[in-house]
């Protein structure tokens, strides 16, 4: 009689295991077990190439192509790939306040491509031309759109019509004031200015800081005394075109201090926190990255900016605006011309 081969049972704690596997998976675990790594794979290819596309978007030649202005006074201007137009206003406005009077204004050109500057200033007293309105200073433009039609119509109104007034287009603007430059100093734990001259300062913002003395040459200094710095006019050789000066000094400081590599890293978070600085902007956060990415390591202010000052003549002409006889400088329109056609149509 033949014998049958008996297969040995399998232990009862290994079949208890089996049978518990077997009621967690389901039914047709193996046929979609394939299925979702291909998934996992699709899903890290595609924001693999979604993080390459947005890479390739915010480098400067391609993100700044094509741009708005904010205004058109000539229709066949072209600009280079990587390029832009920005104006830059400090104001008085305070904490709490819509609107401030213009105390500098920085028409600022960069070229991210070839990597040239050229930063104009504009005294404050030029004599400019308001639609409608009639003539005043320039410092005057911004606080009479404002309090007429509000804090964000307002300075946007006021960049048009020096856009107009300049006869040069505008991609961005950006305001700040007292507190939001120094605000921004103290983001980046302060800055190293090159003085062009001695500073006095006659009429600082804080008491206790009348008469301190600054002598030429580099200084680190923290947010607040940069802001009393820039304030200053009185003790400064040229008065408002000396304040430029400094000014102008203190920007390069500024972009020093936040292209070093050091602080590369940093750039997207002092981005997003702009909105701590500048009390009006329509730079984007990505603008700002993608301008970080251009001067990042890149940037020497003595070999790339180029620094300009508007001259003009002293007359005592009536303010429309003001209703009364005032000190304005009336701007030399031809050699206005000339700079913006050289430095500004690249």
């Amino acid at each position: 009689m033949k014998r049958e081969t008996m297969m040995p049972n399998k232990p009862q704690a290994d079949q208890h295991n089996e049978d518990w596997e077997n009621l967690r998976r389901p039914r047709n675990y193996r046929q979609r077990h394939p299925f979702r790594r291909i998934l996992i794979l699709a899903i890290f290819l595609l924001i693999l190439g979604g993080g390459w596309s947005l890479w390739k978007r915010i480098q400067p030649t391609q993100h700044f192509a094509n741009l708005k202005t904010i205004s058109h006074p000539k229709k066949d201007y072209h600009q280079a790939k990587g390029s832009f137009n920005a104006l830059i206003i400090g104001s008085d406005e305070r904490r709490g306040q819509t609107s401030g009077h213009t105390d500098s204004m920085m028409l600022v050109h960069a070229n991210l491509a070839k990597h040239h500057y050229t930063v104009l200033s504009i005294p404050r007293d030029s004599r400019i031309y308001m639609p409608n309105l009639g003539y005043t200073k320039l410092t005057s433009v911004q606080s009479v759109y404002q309090d007429k039609y509000g804090s964000k119509k307002g300075i946007t109104m006021a960049v048009k019509t020096i856009s107009n007034y300049l006869d040069v287009p505008i991609n961005y603007y950006l305001e700040t004031n007292y507190w939001g430059l120094r605000s921004m100093v103290n983001a980046i734990d302060g800055i190293t200015i090159n003085l062009p001259f001695k500073v006095r300062l006659t009429h600082p913002w804080y008491p206790k800081d009348y008469d301190k003395t600054f002598s030429q040459g580099k200084h680190q200094l923290s947010g607040k005394m940069i802001t009393e710095i820039v304030h200053e006019r009185d003790s400064v050789p040229g008065t408002d075109f000396g304040r430029q000066r400094l000014q102008e000094a203190a920007l390069v400081g500024i972009v020093n201090k936040v292209t070093d590599p050091a602080n590369a890293l940093k750039i997207p978070a002092l981005a997003k926190s702009m909105s701590k600085f500048l009390i009006a902007t329509n730079l984007k956060t990505t603008d700002m990255i993608s301008i970080g990415l251009a001067v990042k390591g890149n940037f020497d202010a003595q070999k790339q900016v180029h620094y300009l000052q508007l001259n003009g003549k002293n007359e005592v002409l009536y303010d429309d605006i003001l209703e009364n006889y005032n000190e304005e400088i009336v701007l030399n329109r031809k050699r206005l011309k000339k700079i913006i056609s050289q430095d500004f149509e690249k």
